[in-house]
């Protein structure tokens, strides 16, 4: 693990031009040089920031690596650090007491890990894992608080990201409760889709049976339907997705509800 330095600072990432409320990120602040890895303004919100302030961030920032099934969040847990994924998704997920778990939102480069320690707690109820392998930034908790209280750009992206994270919960629970199997798997198909640059996903059933909180004979049945209509295809420990368009065609309301929510909060601070 390395932290950034100025001497990182190098080059604009494509698309990257100009955060909210604030002046053009300057191309010495823009991106920094990792090789075959991503930066952290592959991070949306990171790349929201105005200069100054992610320039304070900028030294603080720890690159780490988030292998598939790393568990980042213990429910309860007290936490330390708050996570900026750049290539890794992370499931946040709730476990019952028979040992049955859901997931109730997921995270990728579109936001953060750890919400709850502005929003007035350091703990949470929920439990995270990492769903999809890759990289992505820690800070720690004291930094993102101090931040945080400054007010001014952080807060108000913070804010905005939180409400949208909250509808992404909201939502998931009730299309778990009203909806298909088929339909809750070609959401979170969509959303994880939204969230890498590959249409191949390297995930079990299992995996996603876990993350639906259903039987592994319900997503078989469900994936069996999706392959049929030639949507997608698999084997085991991977989905490779052939037709976008045919799992929008499949899903139900909930995945452009969340959609919008994102675009509505946040589309005019990420960089596109």
């Amino acid at each position: 693990m390395r932290n950034i330095t100025a001497g990182d600072v190098t080059q604009t990432p494509p698309g990257a031009s100009r955060a909210h409320n604030g002046p053009a990120v300057n191309a010495s602040v823009a991106a920094l040089r990792f090789p075959s890895t991503a930066g952290p303004l592959e991070n949306h919100l990171l790349a929201a920031l105005p200069e100054a302030d992610f320039g304070r961030l900028a030294p603080h920032l720890e690159r780490v690596p988030m292998p598939l099934g790393e568990v980042l969040y213990e429910p309860g847990g007290r936490l330390q650090h708050v996570y900026f994924p750049t290539t890794a998704i992370i499931s946040l997920h709730y476990t019952f007491e028979n040992g049955a778990s859901a997931e109730i939102a997921g995270v990728g480069n579109e936001g953060m890990l750890g919400v709850s320690l502005f929003m007035g707690g350091n703990t949470t109820s929920s439990g995270a894992i990492v769903q999809t392998a890759g990289h992505g930034y820690r800070l720690t908790s004291k930094r993102l608080v101090e931040e945080f209280d400054r007010g001014g750009p952080m807060l108000r992206l913070l804010l905005r990201y939180s409400q949208a994270l909250l509808t992404q919960m909201a939502q998931t629970g009730a299309c778990n409760r009203h909806h298909s199997v088929a339909q809750q798997l070609c959401r979170w198909l969509l959303l994880t889709l939204d969230r890498l640059p590959t249409n191949d996903l390297v995930m079990t059933q299992e995996l996603i049976a876990s993350m639906l909180g259903v039987r592994r004979e319900s997503v078989t049945e469900a994936a069996g339907i999706l392959k049929d209509d030639g949507v997608i295809s698999y084997r085991r420990g991977h989905i490779t997705v052939l037709n976008r368009e045919g799992l929008q065609t499949h899903v139900c309301e909930c995945y452009a509800v969340v959609k919008a929510e994102f675009d509505r909060l946040l589309g005019d601070v990420l960089y596109q």
